[in-house]
């Protein structure tokens, strides 16, 4: 924990929620019309845009897993600030290359570029571990959860509303924010890790995306908890195919997909502000990680199944409760590192994101373009996909932490 006093220590959790809100809001603004610019590119073919669609998020992930372990670590040596700026004024740039794309080709290269500055979670991580106490860090990574959903709510609305004016529009909106939001990390972000706390050296073995999961190997839970992590990641990646979906299915505009994301963010921010502390304080870290697995294989069940639109807004609730499960797993993992190995964990994990970004978005894309051939046509088979891998991670999490469970009952 770092030795900067309370009111110091709030001021930067404030700041991180901050920066985060506003790097999602931007990140936020263009799902619902990145997806449509590309079926623009694409002809008008749902199927081909769907193919297109996880072929670009392939390359952006590919640049973030190979990118996020070398942040992790250069945080790690010279500290948290310079590596969140870095990231913000890269992001600005990003998104002026996306708003100018004349096509395809140039949307490639802007989503590539953003996978590789796409820092914020790594040393967002990694700050929250350096200024909160440990019977708070759950908490605390609630936090980040918590600037997802409210960049989810007002970001996927405000491009609805934007993307009706132009496709181009939430792009340029997004440059504006994201360079505001560096500038003003620039003069007001404090740093984390004093200079006695950090690595005296850069660990370039585990700065690569598979040396970085050497850590991970380092405690039996740990690497469990990896597995459990990069299971849901890869469920996550359905998410890709949302607005694909509900064009094809429910004939939805972009304003309407674009609420039904806020939706999604309504319900994150009530998961991590409140549920999180007060299922983790009610119940403890194992069986909210486990009731979070559970809630998010139930939800994309109900995507998969749900013919009447109806089905579908409920399954909205059911996957947010979702968000049980990644403060609580992260918690529990960065209780088996030491303090110098907290932004090293962070960018393991975070490349343990990248690795399932980089795997899950084509088979989701591929399974949803066969599935609405006529020869398939059952097009939630990718949220059905997704429901099992969740209900496998869930039997896996419960097996790894049983350990805990029954420290837990000795305690009792």
């Amino acid at each position: 924990m770092s030795d900067q006093p309370i009111p110091r220590r709030r001021a930067a959790l404030v700041y991180i929620f901050i920066t985060i809100v506003i790097d999602m809001l931007s990140f936020g603004i263009i799902i619902p019309v990145l997806p449509k610019l590309i079926v623009s590119f694409s002809g008008g073919n749902i199927q081909q845009a769907s193919v297109m669609s996880g072929i670009l998020a392939t390359c952006w992930a590919f640049m973030q897993f190979a990118a996020s372990p070398v942040l992790g670590v250069l945080s790690d040596r010279f500290g948290r600030r310079p590596v969140i700026l870095i990231s913000n004024f890269g992001l600005a740039v990003d998104y002026v290359i996306m708003a100018l794309a004349p096509s395809l080709g140039w949307l490639f290269v802007g989503r590539i570029a953003s996978g590789a500055t796409a820092a914020n979670m790594v040393t967002a991580g990694a700050y929250i571990a350096d200024v909160t106490p440990i019977d708070k860090r759950a908490a605390g990574f609630g936090i980040i959860g918590a600037a997802f959903g409210i960049g989810f709510i007002l970001g996927p609305a405000l491009g609805g509303v934007l993307g009706d004016i132009g496709l181009r529009v939430p792009f340029w909106v997004a440059a504006a924010l994201t360079l505001a939001n560096a500038l003003y990390g620039l003069f007001v972000l404090p740093e984390s890790l004093p200079q006695e706390k950090r690595s005296t050296t850069l660990a370039w073995g585990r700065a690569n995306p598979l040396g970085s999961l050497k850590l991970l190997r380092s405690h039996h839970e740990l690497f469990g908890l990896a597995a459990v992590n990069l299971i849901s990641y890869t469920a996550h990646q359905a998410f890709g195919i949302w607005v694909l979906y509900t064009i094809y299915r429910y004939n939805w505009s972009t304003a309407t997909n674009g609420l039904s994301l806020a939706l999604v963010g309504a319900v994150s921010i009530v998961v991590s502000m409140v549920l999180v502390r007060h299922s983790v304080a009610r119940f403890g870290e194992r069986p909210t990680l486990l009731l979070g697995l559970a809630f998010g294989a139930t939800g994309f069940l109900a995507f998969g199944l749900s013919v009447h639109v109806a089905l579908f807004w409920s399954g909205i609730v059911l996957c947010s409760l979702w968000g049980l499960m990644g403060p609580a797993s992260q918690s529990i993992m960065s209780q088996c590192v030491k303090p110098t190995e907290q932004g090293e964990l962070q960018g393991a994990i975070n490349s343990i994101r990248g690795l399932a970004t980089l795997i899950g978005p084509l088979p989701f894309a591929f399974v949803f373009a066969t599935f609405i051939s006529p020869q398939h046509l059952l097009p939630g088979a990718p949220w059905l996909l997704a429901s099992t891998l969740l209900f496998i991670a869930l039997v896996l999490a419960a097996w790894v932490t049983r350990r805990s469970a029954r420290i837990v009952a000795q305690e009792a």
